[in-house]
């Protein structure tokens, strides 16, 4: 039995604020990836995420915290773009089930490359090990 695909890569919307806003055009980037992929994640499923983050004006780089946008990111693909950490504050379909099956990430910042258009950079794969 072949194994079942488990990575996405996805460019994903330079940070703008609201914030609820930007976790739903990452959701929508994701969304869009996946309708041309057969990638889906399971309960079970360890995985790891890379995150890119390009930031084109000014001092946008230096006055963002990696955590926070890490943050929005990870509830963008629970489905959670505001409100309770209930079921009922989910108000999109989960993309990974549960970001405690998370085990490692990587996140970097920086400004923009010229080519990039402030597009970043998420991938979404099995952890490769334990």
């Amino acid at each position: 039995m072949p194994k079942r695909p488990m990575k996405l890569s996805i460019r994903i919307p330079e940070y703008a604020p609201p914030r609820n806003t930007w976790r739903k055009a990452i959701h929508r980037a994701v969304v869009e990836r996946q309708s041309t992929s057969p990638v889906r994640y399971e309960p079970t499923d360890r995985l790891e995420l890379s995150l890119r983050l390009y930031f084109t004006g000014g001092r946008a780089a230096e006055i963002h915290d990696v955590d926070n946008r890490l943050k929005d990111c990870l509830d963008a693909l629970q489905g959670r773009v505001g409100g309770t950490k209930t079921k009922a504050g989910r108000t999109l379909k989960a993309i990974v089930p549960n970001d405690r099956q998370i085990w490692r990430v990587v996140v970097q910042k920086s400004r923009a490359p010229k080519n990039s258009h402030g597009r970043g950079h998420l991938t979404i794969r099995k952890l490769s090990s334990d």
